[in-house]
């Protein structure tokens, strides 16, 4: 299915000794203390992928309000080009595999293949403002079908983004993608994704999107990071 197949490809990371007290004698009342300020862990430096970089993501059905799966992307190999990736799910034995380019682009998805690619990734450099499109062609090779991909994003702001694995500064991009079967053109889909990309970690800390169809809405998905790390 189309929309199964999309869900694929978005996919998403996975990830103090104490010293002893020490009590002068007869030590002054405590004077009043200052109120705590709240700190944040940065994150793991993770700017050049690597082999090894792993991202676990919980994805949620938000029609249904229910957990979906929890998928781990981990880099499998690295080139100039691409960066290989090898998908797996909590408490599932199977597992897939899909190959993006540099910034992130799906160019090959199991059955998906993405000519040139998804237009899912980023365009660094990043900066408020900016925009860009693409047009490609999705190839189901196991269906024999195709759609036509036509994508414009945005970056609309940069957020601070809390999940189960930290607080992040992340690039805001909304994309909208416009899908139609190349054998019937009356069949189209719309997409409206938005994605919080953190730079430290070379990847998004949240990921959404909703689906249509004939006016209706026929997905709305959630990723969010719950854990991330490196090698």
């Amino acid at each position: 299915m189309l929309y199964r197949g999309l869900l694929a490809t978005i996919s998403l990371l996975a990830t103090a000794g104490s010293l002893p007290a020490q009590t002068p004698p007869s030590p002054p009342p405590p004077a009043a203390s200052a109120p705590a300020v709240e700190t944040t862990n940065s994150p793991e430096p993770m700017e050049d992928v690597q082999t090894g970089d792993h991202w676990t993501y919980e994805v949620r059905d938000q029609i249904a309000g229910e957990l979906r799966s929890t998928i781990t992307n981990t880099v499998t190999d690295v080139s100039a080009k691409e960066i290989g990736m090898r998908l797996t799910f909590l408490g599932k034995p199977n597992f897939g595999f899909q190959t993006l380019d540099r910034s992130w682009n799906f160019v090959d998805s199991g059955d998906w293949r993405y000519a040139p690619n998804d237009g899912t990734g980023i365009q660094p450099p990043l900066a408020v403002g900016k925009a860009w499109s693409i047009k490609a062609t999705d190839t189901n090779r196991t269906g024999g079908f195709s759609w036509k991909r036509s994508s414009t994003s945005k970056v609309t702001a940069t957020e601070s983004v809390t999940t189960q694995a930290g607080t992040f500064e992340a690039f805001k991009i909304v994309t909208s993608i416009q899908l139609q079967n190349t054998n019937d053109p009356t069949k189209k889909v719309q997409i409206e994704q938005q994605t919080w990309y953190v730079p430290a970690i070379d990847h998004w800390a949240k990921r959404t999107f909703v689906s249509r169809s004939e006016g209706k809405v026929r997905e709305n998905v959630s990723h969010e990071l719950i854990e991330y790390g490196r090698r």
